[in-house]
């Protein structure tokens, strides 16, 4: 399957709040990162999806994204412009985490786009 869904967020006005939310909700498990104010989550599920939940802050504001994987975020957020798109965060590298991009498509949507083997 080319260009996966790799990885999800949640963030809102209280992040410790929906972290607690979520993992009672569906019995995930949550490990929290004080220093990134943001929850790492495992669903423990088979085939699922792991993700985050983080504090909103002027740089990130509340809303639901979903990270994509790709081979070359260059090339792709390029794409994004030209089909109508921003790019909201050029390609940036967490050491040791993943290599990510972000942009928002023509309604304002964020979303995310993952350096395909960095995760």
């Amino acid at each position: 399957m080319p260009n996966p869904i790799v990885h999800w967020e949640v963030y809102g006005k209280d992040g410790k709040k929906l972290e607690e939310f979520y993992k009672n909700l569906f019995d995930w498990h949550v490990e929290h990162i004080d220093q990134m104010n943001y929850g790492m989550v495992d669903t423990h599920a088979e085939g699922g999806i792991n993700g985050g939940i983080g504090q909103e802050t002027e740089q990130t504001p509340a809303r639901v994204t979903f990270y994509v994987q790709v081979n070359d975020l260059d090339a792709y957020l390029k794409k994004v412009e030209r089909l109508g798109g921003k790019t909201i965060a050029p390609p940036m590298e967490v050491p040791n985490v993943v290599t990510f991009a972000m942009f928002a498509d023509p309604e304002g949507n964020i979303i995310g786009l993952v350096k395909e083997g960095t995760m």
